[in-house]
C-alpha cells in the first residue's frame, strides 16, 4: 500500500456557512408554506412545505464531511472500503460526507507518550506496577504524526554467556507512512511493541553483561571488549537498527532507542556482585605488589649506590621479605628496634 497525499483545499468554514444558509432558507420556506396553507392557498404551497421538510431531514448529511485536523495529525480516508488518500496539513476541511477516517490502533493503550493523560482516573499497569492513566479522548479517525516514546517493560534475557539479565529500553518513534501503518498491519502499536521485544532479545543475546575474554560481539571472528554495560551506545544503536528493519513495512520510523534499565537477574545478582568484588580485590592486590616490588628494587639500588651498608644474599633476602610485608600488608607494621649488632 502506497500513501497518497490529498491536496484538499480547506473549504470547511465555507461549507459550514452554506449549510447554515440552506437551513435558514429552508426554515423560511417552511414558515411561508405554513402561513399560505393556513390562509387557504394549498395548491403550490403544499409541495413547498413537503420540499422544506425533506431538506430539513437530509441537510445534516453534509455536516458529516466537516473535519478538523490539528498540527502533526493525519487522517486516512476511505470511501466504501476503498482507500482514497491521506490529509496531513492542519486546518478545517470539508470532504465527501460518506468518507470515514481509519485508525485501527486508537483503542490500544501502551505505556507510552500519547496514550496517557494525568487528569483521568488511574489504572494499574501490570508491567511496571505503577499507575497509568488512560486517555479516552484519542480520536478514532486520525493518526498522530508526533514523535512518541514507548517505554518497553523490563525483560529477563540470557546474555551470550548464559547469564540472565534484566533490561528495559525506551524507543522514540513516529509514523511516516500512514497508509502502511493503517493497512499493512492489523494494529501498528501492538506490532511495534512486539517487534521491540523481539529485536531486544536478538541483540542482547550477542553481548555479555560485562567484558569477557574470547567473546566476539561484532561478528568478525576477533574477540573484542564489547559488553552491555560498557558499550551501551553501540548496543542501543544496534537495537534501534534491528527494530527499524522490522517495522519498515508498518510505515514507522525509529528515531532513537535507549537502555533505561540494566542489571543482573535477582537470582544471580548476589553471586555476580561477589565476583566483581573479587576481581576488584585481585586487581588492587596486583597493583600493590607491582608497586612494592618496584620500591624494593629502588631501595636496594640506592643502598648499593651510596655504599651505605654491605649486605650478603641472605640479608638481602631478609630485607626484601620485611619490605614486602610492610608494603603489602593490610595493617600498619609494628617496627622492632634492634639495639644489638647486625649479626
Amino acid at each position: 500500500m502506497t500513501e497518497k497525499i490529498l491536496e484538499c483545499k480547506k473549504h470547511g468554514m465555507r461549507a459550514l456557512l452554506l449549510i447554515l444558509l440552506l437551513y435558514a432558507v429552508d426554515i423560511t420556506m417552511f414558515v411561508c408554506a405554513c402561513i399560505s396553507i393556513s390562509g387557504g392557498r394549498t395548491n403550490t404551497n403544499l409541495a413547498l412545505l413537503i420540499t422544506s421538510i425533506v431538506i430539513f431531514l437530509f441537510a445534516w448529511i453534509p455536516l458529516l464531511g466537516l473535519k478538523i485536523l490539528g498540527p502533526q495529525e493525519a487522517m486516512v480516508l476511505t470511501l466504501f472500503g476503498r482507500y482514497i488518500g491521506t490529509i496531513k496539513e492542519s486546518g478545517y476541511y470539508w470532504v465527501n460526507p460518506f468518507c470515514s477516517g481509519v485508525n485501527p490502533a486508537y483503542k490500544t493503550k501502551l505505556n507510552q507518550s500519547g496514550d496517557v493523560n494525568t487528569t483521568l482516573s488511574p489504572i494499574i499497569s501490570s508491567n511496571t506496577n505503577v499507575a497509568v492513566n488512560v486517555n479516552v479522548n484519542s480520536h478514532a479517525d486520525r493518526l498522530s504524526l508526533k514523535i512518541m516514546t514507548l517505554n518497553n517493560s523490563r525483560q529477563k534475557i540470557n546474555d551470550c554467556l548464559g547469564n540472565p539479565v534484566e533490561i528495559g529500553i525506551a524507543v522514540t518513534w513516529r509514523i511516516i507512512d500512514t497508509a502502511k501503518a493503517v493497512f499493512n498491519v492489523e494494529n501498528y502499536k501492538e506490532f511495534l511493541s512486539l517487534q521491540c521485544d523481539s529485536a531486544l532479545r536478538n541483540v542482547v543475546r550477542t553481548y555479555p553483561y560485562d567484558v569477557s575474554p574470547n567473546v566476539d560481539t561484532t561478528g568478525d571472528g576477533i574477540a573484542d571488549e564489547g559488553s552491555l554495560r560498557g558499550s551501551s551506545e553501540i548496543v542501543a544503536k544496534k537495537i534501534r537498527d534491528e527494530i527499524q528493519k522490522r517495522v519498515e513495512e508498518a510505515g514507522i520510523e525509529i528515531v532513537e532507542a535507549r537502555i533505561t534499565y540494566l542489571a543482573y537477574a535477582p537470582e544471580i545478582a548476589a553471586v555476580m556482585l561477589q565476583r566483581q568484588q573479587a576481581s576488584a580485590i585481585i586487581d588492587a592486590r596486583k597493583m600493590i605488589v607491582d608497586g612494592a616490588v618496584g620500591m624494593v628494587e629502588m631501595a636496594l639500588e640506592r643502598l648499593n649506590e651510596k655504599d651505605v651498608v654491605k649486605l650478603d644474599e641472605e640479608r638481602k633476602a631478609a630485607m626484601v621479605s620485611n619490605l614486602l610485608v610492610v608494603l603489602c600488608g593490610n595493617r600498619d607494621a609494628q617496627p622492632i628496634v634492634n639495639s644489638g649488632s647486625l649479626y
